[in-house]
């Protein structure tokens, strides 16, 4: 399986096909509304609004696996990060991304780029960055921040 042949389900529940993003550079990213780092949303946004001309985006998808911090539904999920953090980038339905239940995309990523001593997610705003080949180029924790990676992401618009 190819990262272009995965459907994903959009936050009102309908079917969404990665080919869709063909030629961009994507960050994906496991997002929670009540996380320490639920702040990091300001960065992703503020990345989004710098580089979606240029043929960069970035899918949200929230997950509640870790502490229950992405609780209620993902229209409400959606009005908070809105209100909260003025987002504008491409939010999914909320999914699992470890476990029996875990998404497809998800089990794919993993595949691609695993983690230090295990592949499994290990918290909230774990982020993937794909070239525009749909090849996974780099995984990043948590703590990463998105002003962190921007170097990253410029140099995969500039190829």
């Amino acid at each position: 399986m190819k990262f272009y042949d995965i459907t994903v389900k959009d936050s009102k529940g309908n079917d969404v096909s990665l080919s869709e993003y063909k030629d961009k550079v994507l960050l994906i990213v496991n997002t929670a509304t009540g996380c320490g780092f639920t702040p990091q949303y300001n960065g992703l946004q503020e990345l989004y609004e710098k580089y979606k001309d240029k043929g960069f985006e970035i899918l949200d998808f929230p997950c509640n696996q870790f502490g229950n911090q992405a609780p209620g539904t993902n229209e409400e999920i959606n009005n908070f990060c809105t209100l909260h953090y003025n987002i504008t980038f491409k939010q999914f339905d909320k999914i699992n991304v470890n476990g029996d239940n875990e998404s497809k995309l998800y089990s794919w990523l993993k595949s691609q780029k695993g983690g230090l001593g295990s592949s499994n997610i290990k918290w909230n705003f774990t982020k993937f960055l794909i070239n525009r080949n749909g090849e996974v180029v780099e995984r990043y924790g948590s703590a990463k921040t998105p002003a962190s990676i921007e170097s990253a992401i410029v140099k995969l618009l500039e190829e």
